[in-house]
């Protein structure tokens, strides 16, 4: 596939490795950094998880800098205590003050599910959690299940709403997952946003320029220099622009509508925080933890018309829409998780591809931690 081709090209100045490597190697640095092997072992499983599907901005990416840098500031918990501050048939509210985000999700989403096989719908919200990875991640913990999986969460402030300059919202990704007949199910797992922090830190990473209408400054006007972005996005110098960019003539407000009801949902049913509560900053500058929130839904089809009945329809619609005309020169129509799925064949293969950039962060953590690690990339 011609598509394929091009994805190997794009990493050509990286080292690979294995799946299996790769994952051991940041379970043992969380251990190391203070979080409990049980809980590492879900925190390494999410991360590698994005590594595999080919969404390089949530996995070893996001190991140091957003996870193991904040417990070693203080303003995250490593080790997770979790509140069931709420349980009540169907619905279920959760503290996860301020501990490990992929735990807390983890264990939402468990109950989520159980309560779908019981009742037909779950729904788990959680309060004072933390940055808790793909959110794709939860939803397949549904999918697997043979159930259709939602959820969200809010974010430090980072959408402009439209008409408008000031980070107010996060990039507030909504997100499904739908069992199908196929090899994958479907799932569209991203922000309400152009973009997101993550995506920029890859640009940076790769020493690239942003592209126009991803981010806006203080005169409303687009931002390219990347490096200055992602300082200025912390300091609200610049913000990220909606789904459909600038304005309404493409429908910008469309992604700040979807980014409020994130927010709305992520705070309003736990009695959580919202928006500025979230900017990681007291009045005088100093770090604190961002205590964000998410929520979890499970539905079980066999409630209504049967899981088989449902994975039949659902991957009929995405063959249907594979098949149906291409534009001039289009190579191919994708669905959602399709090329997640693709990225999964290959790097199952070849393994994971990691930049320069973090290569340097991996060493740097073996060193810190005196970690039995040796590897290619060093040798060149």
């Amino acid at each position: 596939m011609k598509y394929l081709d091009e994805y190997a090209q794009q990493y050509a100045d990286c080292a690979w490795l294995s799946f299996e490597d790769l994952e051991k190697f940041m379970v043992e640095a969380l251990i190391h950094s203070g979080v409990p092997a049980a809980d590492a072992a879900i925190i390494g499983d999410v991360l590698i998880e994005s590594d595999k599907r080919g969404i390089d901005s949530h996995g070893i990416g996001r190991l140091k800098p957003i996870y193991i840098d904040r417990i070693d500031i203080g303003i995250m918990n490593p080790v997770t205590e979790i509140e069931v501050v709420k349980d009540q048939n169907a619905t279920a509210v959760l503290d996860g003050h301020n501990g490990m985000g992929h735990v807390v999700g983890y264990k939402a989403m468990e109950m989520a599910i159980e309560k779908a096989k019981k009742y037909g719908l779950g729904m788990v919200v959680v309060r004072n959690s933390n940055h808790y990875g793909i959110s794709g991640y939860f939803a397949t913990m549904a999918t697997k299940a043979g159930m259709i999986g939602v959820t969200g969460t809010n974010a430090r402030p980072s959408i402009a709403p439209t008409h408008g300059v000031e980070n107010m919202l996060g990039t507030n990704p909504l997100v499904f997952g739908m069992p199908t007949d196929e090899d994958f199910p479907f799932v569209i797992d991203c922000a309400t946003s152009v973009t997101q922090r993550g995506k920029i830190e890859v640009y940076g990473r790769a020493g690239k320029e942003l592209p126009e209408g991803w981010v806006i400054d203080h005169e409303g006007k687009t931002r390219t220099d990347t490096q200055q972005v992602l300082k200025d996005l912390t300091t609200g110098m610049a913000a990220l622009t909606p789904l459909g960019g600038i304005g309404e003539v493409t429908g910008g407000y469309k992604g700040y509508g979807y980014a409020m009801v994130v927010e709305i949902l992520s705070a309003a049913l736990q009695d959580g925080s919202w928006m500025k509560a979230l900017n990681g900053f007291d009045e005088n500058g100093k770090a604190i933890p961002y205590p964000l929130g998410h929520f979890f839904i499970a539905i079980d089809p066999e409630h209504f018309m049967g899981l088989e009945t449902f994975k039949r329809i659902a991957g009929t619609i995405c063959r249907q829409l594979r098949a149906s005309e291409k534009a001039p020169g289009a190579d191919y129509i994708f669905t959602p998780g399709e090329k997640e799925y693709l990225s999964y064949q290959f790097r199952k293969e070849h393994g994971c591809p990691v930049p320069p950039s973090l290569q340097k962060v991996m060493i740097e953590l073996r060193d810190r931690y005196k970690m039995d690690y040796s590897w290619d990339f060093e040798k060149k």
